[in-house]
């Protein structure tokens, strides 16, 4: 009987296998973002068991368990790694039809040569025959990462953070991938949440600065900026629930800063118009130093207030947001930047995806630097749109509003050591699209022209976009 991950999973005509195999399948994973540990990639952490490395932090699986009726006992609670593997396999048949049963099944066959289907009957001796192979040394972090050919790992770092394990990995001359920092300042943006004063005072702390002032707080961000970039980071990241735009008057800044600091709350238009200043401060010192933004945006984060309260965020109690106005926002955020030559090739990821053909047709209004193909993107579908689904819509709309030749391709965007399953599900959905556009007659079947599109989308297209020495 075929096993169900079999070579030509998802390749669904002779084009599309032609593609995966002769072009996709082996090409390297350039992972600009995930939030990867780095004190797990330094120490080259050994699993103790697949519970450790399969479901630790993977609040995909625990959303999935949960709507199974699985006691939170089981998800992230007092039971032992053995019983929650369980109750994970017993919830896994229920996933057909969700991504999930795809990753998980292609996991195990990638990187345990496993070719059954995960149930109540065979998890135990699955847990067994993988937790057999976690003791072997290239089943470490390092070994995951090595065994899945990845050249980059670009992890998510706060600003105050010293880097120490990134200095670490520099260090260990054995392990080549290349892993840098990406500076995410969202504590320093979101004024009114409980996070941005303690922020303030650790960004005093580590530039040894008073912050009395908001020039003086910009420049602090400036200054740990230019921290990152001697330390190897080349690309910032967003995440903002909404696009905020507000016309700002300069002195209007210093006063919404110090209202902060003394412990009030700013009016929503103050937060709008400080995070618009900001985030137009940030990306000229991005673009100043060759720096690649990125802005992912679109999530509503911790609705279910009994749970934040039990576990904290993170849990699996995030959702997509709407917003009542993208567009206006979007564009004149966009467009300030540009006015002060200040605007950074720009990878945009809205989770609602109703919102794909509004980001890419606003992102073609400010591709106009010479000799930057491709400087702003339209960024692959994301957390509740890493499906087929979503991955189909996603690459449809950059088709139809942009330019596809010029994608910088998938990311991870996990936790997980074992995610990098992901690249080969987006390369055969992607190998499916384009092989059946070929057959269907709507591009043609000329193999140097797909051979490009396939190889710059899979690994070269982000290799030349962001300002990383690989040597």
């Amino acid at each position: 009987m075929k096993t169900f991950i079999h070579d030509n999973f998802l390749l669904k005509n002779k084009t599309a296998i032609e593609l995966y195999h002769q072009y996709a399948k082996d090409m390297p994973i350039y992972d600009y973002h995930c939030h990867l540990s780095p004190k797990d990639i330094a120490e080259n952490r050994k699993f103790n068991n697949l519970t450790e490395l399969w479901l630790e932090g993977d609040h995909y699986k625990w959303r999935a368990m949960r709507a199974h009726g699985i006691d939170e006992r089981f998800i992230t609670g007092d039971a032992s790694d053995k019983e929650k593997f369980a109750a994970w396999a017993k919830t896994v048949p229920y996933t057909l039809g969700n991504p999930l049963y795809h990753w998980t099944h292609l996991e195990l066959k990638r990187y345990f040569g496993i070719d059954e289907l995960l149930n109540e009957n065979n998890w135990e001796r699955i847990w067994d025959q993988c937790n057999e192979l976690l003791r072997q040394d290239d089943y470490s972090v390092q070994g995951l990462i090595k065994r899945s050919n990845v050249k980059v790992i670009c992890t998510t770092d706060d600003p105050t953070d010293d880097l120490y394990y990134h200095d670490q990995i520099k260090k260990q001359k054995y392990f080549s991938v290349k892993v840098l920092p990406t500076f995410r300042p969202d504590k320093g943006l979101e004024i009114n949440k409980d996070t941005f004063v303690p922020f303030v005072n650790e960004l005093e702390k580590v530039t040894n600065r008073v912050l009395s002032s908001y020039e003086d707080y910009v420049q602090a961000l400036e200054e740990r900026i230019d921290y990152f970039h001697e330390k190897g980071c080349r690309i910032s990241d967003h995440g903002l629930g909404e696009i905020p735009f507000a016309s700002f008057k300069a002195s209007e800044l210093d006063k919404i800063f110090k209202s902060r600091r003394n412990g009030e709350k700013v009016s929503i238009l103050d937060e709008k118009k400080f995070k618009t200043a900001t985030l137009i401060f940030l990306a000229k010192c991005y673009k100043k130093r060759d720096w690649v933004m990125q802005i992912h945006f679109g999530a509503i984060r911790n609705n279910n207030t009994k749970m934040f309260e039990k576990l904290g965020p993170d849990a699996g109690f995030d959702s997509i947001n709407d917003q009542g106005e993208v567009a206006a926002p979007l564009n004149a955020l966009l467009n300030a930047m540009d006015q002060e030559n200040g605007l950074p090739k720009t990878i945009l990821y809205n989770l609602n995806p109703i919102y794909n053909d509004l980001v890419g047709s606003t992102l073609a209004n400010f591709q106009i630097e010479p000799g930057v193909a491709g400087k702003m993107q339209l960024g692959s579908g994301w957390w509740f749109n890493d499906t087929k689904r979503g991955i189909i819509r996603q690459l449809t709309a950059l088709a139809d509003q942009g330019l596809l030749m010029h994608f910088v391709g998938m990311l991870t965007d996990s936790r997980s050591f074992l995610s990098y399953s992901r690249h080969e599900y987006f390369r055969r959905i992607f190998c499916n699209l384009i092989g059946t556009w070929v057959e269907d007659g709507e591009i043609p079947n000329h193999p140097d022209l797909l051979k490009r599109l396939v190889e710059n989308i899979c690994y070269y297209n982000a290799k030349n976009y962001f300002s990383i020495d690989l040597e």
